[in-house]
């Protein structure tokens, strides 16, 4: 018998327990270790402010429409995506995937989940890796494609406005591409955890007038690539001013509700300004033929291994998966204080 952790309602979090089912030939059971909560798209699931819960996702149009039936009706099962665990269980014929191999992938907050060999194996960790960076391998993918989607270019200046974990991975990430990186955020500890981590410099908009420095920074030319990582539109419209001519805007938050704040009239249409919206349902179109999902995924592992990426320290709190529901009140309550929550499974 299996535990899953699902979304009641509105605020409202629940523990069910599900039937293991027996493996087929070519499947595997992996027990969860670690499992993180993203602060962003599982958020507005537990708010119910996702689109998704209040309308519904029309695949052939692909457009959001009115429905008295959303796409994510209450109860939420699908909540979670960022898991490592351990092979605990092998069917017949695997033969390739030894019991206690570890594996990560995206398969929700519960305590087991059934996969193929072929799903497996492409999924392990190696052996000799800390288990708990398998849980960036999702949010780590997301990072990644926002820099492809950024085109960043080795010599250029990058503006990363928003150092929440898929920020903080991007400042990363554009450092490890050869940019120089200038990280923004309104909290003193993100933006020190920003520096320690690699950003070359850091700027907090209550103390200063950050396009303005960005420009005295960069001769008046502005950032090359800038990233709006925080959903806010007054963000995202500081980000506009802060990009260089003809520069790129890259925008990765979730933008919840009316686009106040944002000036289109200004620095975006004066500066002919490429405003890009990078979503991990997708990549740059000219990289299709290359990059996909599961590369981005496996590239946030690999590049955590061989050390171009250090995402651990990101690692603010953690709880016992009976007390997981405490990190949602936590995140909900103090959003500020938390960078990765992290559920643990143990054995």
């Amino acid at each position: 018998m299996g535990k899953a952790l699902v979304v009641a309602g509105p605020r409202q979090l629940a523990y069910l327990d599900y039937e293991d089912p027996p493996l087929k030939p070519d499947e595997v059971r992996i027990q969860t270790l670690f499992s993180g909560i993203s602060a962003g798209t599982e958020m507005t699931q537990y708010r119910g402010t996702s689109p998704y819960m209040n309308k519904r996702w029309d695949e052939t149009t692909r457009l959001f429409v009115e429905s008295d039936a959303p796409s994510w009706p209450y109860p939420v099962p699908n909540i979670g995506y960022e898991e490592v665990g351990k092979v605990v269980e092998a069917g017949s014929a695997v033969r390739d995937i030894p019991l206690g191999t570890r594996i990560f992938g995206p398969w929700w907050h519960r305590t087991h989940y059934v996969a193929s060999t072929d799903w497996a194996i492409q999924r392990i960790l190696p052996p000799t890796a800390d288990p708990l960076i398998g849980i960036f391998s999702h949010i780590g993918a997301v990072g990644l494609n926002g820099v492809h989607d950024g085109r960043v270019r080795i010599g250029e200046t990058v503006a990363v406005f928003g150092l929440g974990t898929p920020g903080q991975i991007v400042a990363q990430a554009a450092r490890a591409s050869g940019a120089r990186v200038i990280a923004v955020d309104r909290l003193d500890a993100r933006l020190e955890m920003a520096q320690r981590l690699g950003a070359h410099v850091t700027l907090n908009p209550a103390r200063a007038k950050v396009a303005e420095e960005i420009r005295r920074l960069t001769d008046n030319r502005g950032a090359d690539v800038v990233f709006e990582v925080t959903g806010s539109t007054v963000a995202l419209n500081e980000a506009i001013r802060a990009a260089a001519y003809s520069g790129r805007v890259v925008a990765l938050g979730a933008f919840q509700a009316e686009a106040r704040g944002l000036y289109l009239s200004e620095e975006f249409h004066h500066n002919r300004i490429n405003v890009v919206c990078s979503q991990i349902s997708g990549v740059d179109p000219e990289l299709k033929y290359r990059w996909d999902k599961l590369r981005l995924q496996q590239a946030a592992v690999r590049l955590q291994v061989d050390g171009l990426l250090n995402l651990t320290p990101l690692i603010t709190h953690r709880a016992p998966f009976a007390r997981a529901t405490e990190l949602f009140e936590l995140i909900d309550r103090s959003p500020d204080a938390v960078v990765q929550a992290v559920i643990e499974f143990g054995d």
